[in-house]
């Protein structure tokens, strides 16, 4: 072997040394920094989703751009490679578009916590309480144990109401009476109700007022403060309670009713007839 060829061995073989090196510091600084943001995340109680999407986007960035720098090292030309490895992701980037957005969604959703497990919110128009979140998709549990995977482009698209992030919910209730029903005997009874009631919070006081004289009643506004959890419990029992009370106290709660007069017309006189 002539010198020229040992030169040239050396030369490659110290190129594959420096080529290990990069990658094995590659994966390594990858595996290091990507723990490092996810324990920093997880103390700041973020959440585990998004922790972990973080840290395998760090890992594996910090890797490709070391597989990268050990073949330029190698002296294979690079640019052609991230040319087509470019082409290849804006190719797959047009034919899973939808999927991409729903992906940035789920980031955006899981960085700016508009709601996590466990809540119940409306969008989509669906309502149901969150039982997971996913990078794509958010699946919802339905009041009827049905189970609803909404895209997470959808629901960054349109208004999110959260009814578990107060803690606290108003219960809104309308009650008819008649015109003939004493307003203050009335609202006696209501108070009675509420206060009977040891799920209505006593902070903010209930609100009872005179909502609107419609056509053929006096609607009346009984708005209650419960914990969320108590929601549709203390609703369903005003709701039977207002009922019995007011049977009890003899005050009407009226219903629709229409008058039908008949008017007889006289039958006509007959008509002789002459022959």
């Amino acid at each position: 072997m002539n010198p020229q060829e040992t030169s040239l061995l050396a030369t490659m073989a110290v190129r594959i040394i420096y080529s290990v090196i990069i990658l094995a510091a590659g994966i390594w600084a990858g595996k290091i920094l990507a723990h490092f943001v996810q324990s920093a995340l997880e103390r700041r109680k973020a959440d585990p989703a998004l922790a972990g999407f973080l840290g395998n986007l760090i890992n594996v960035s910090l890797i490709a751009f070391a597989v990268i720098a050990a073949l330029s090292q190698l002296g294979i030309e690079t640019m052609s490679i991230v040319a087509i490895l470019g082409a290849a992701t804006l190719a797959v980037g047009l034919a899973l578009k939808d999927s991409l957005g729903n992906f940035a969604a789920g980031v955006m959703i899981l960085i700016f916590r508009q709601f996590k497990t466990g809540d119940i919110i409306e969008a989509a128009g669906v309502i149901g309480e969150v039982e997971s979140l996913d990078l794509f998709s958010t699946q919802l549990r339905t009041a009827d144990n049905k189970t609803v995977f909404v895209p997470n482009g959808k629901l960054v698209n349109d208004n999110i109401i959260n009814y578990s992030m107060k803690g606290t919910r108003r219960l809104d209730l309308e009650i008819n009476v008649s015109y003939d029903a004493d307003l203050s005997k009335v609202r006696e009874l209501l108070q009675e109700v509420l206060g009977e009631h040891q799920r209505i919070l006593k902070e903010p006081e209930p609100t009872i007022g005179v909502l609107a004289l419609a056509e053929s009643n006096v609607r009346l506004a009984v708005r209650p403060w419960v914990e969320n959890n108590d929601y549709w419990t203390v609703f369903f029992d005003l709701q039977e309670m207002i009922k019995c009370r007011f049977d009890e106290a003899g005050v009407k709660i009226p219903f629709p009713q229409r008058e039908v007069h008949l008017h007889q017309e006289k039958p006509a006189r007959p008509v002789k007839v002459v022959g």
